[in-house]
């Protein structure tokens, strides 16, 4: 799952065998973010493992849950593109702005009615 904020860009997933969720992310701030804001316990920050995503956590399906509903309650913004270019600037705006771009082509690609 992707999932992206105005504080940050997250990949989460399930590693087979493994109990408890991967939070992944390119840009170690990102993970600081969502750990200060909307994770109680402080969680340690993995780096490295020649992975696409250098940084990483590890939670259980309850904090996540409880996270993406804080995560939900804080959405007061009516665009989220200016919100992402207020709170992380202009470069990171341009990014999201471009992966909107990408995803605008699945309603032609892939909405057959």
């Amino acid at each position: 799952m992707w999932i992206l904020t105005p504080f940050g860009f997250f990949s989460v997933v399930q590693k087979e065998g493994d109990d408890n969720l991967s939070v992944r992310a390119r840009v170690h701030s990102d993970l600081q973010n969502l750990i200060q804001q909307y994770l109680p316990k402080p969680q340690p920050i993995q780096t490295g493992g020649h992975t696409d995503y250098p940084y990483r956590i590890f939670v259980s399906h309850t904090e996540w849950a409880q996270a993406l509903t804080k995560i939900a309650n804080d959405i007061d913004f009516p665009n989220f593109k200016r919100k992402v270019k207020s709170q992380q600037g202009p470069i990171r705006s341009k990014i999201y702005g471009n992966v909107w771009h990408e995803l605008y082509k699945l309603e032609k690609a892939c909405d057959t009615p």
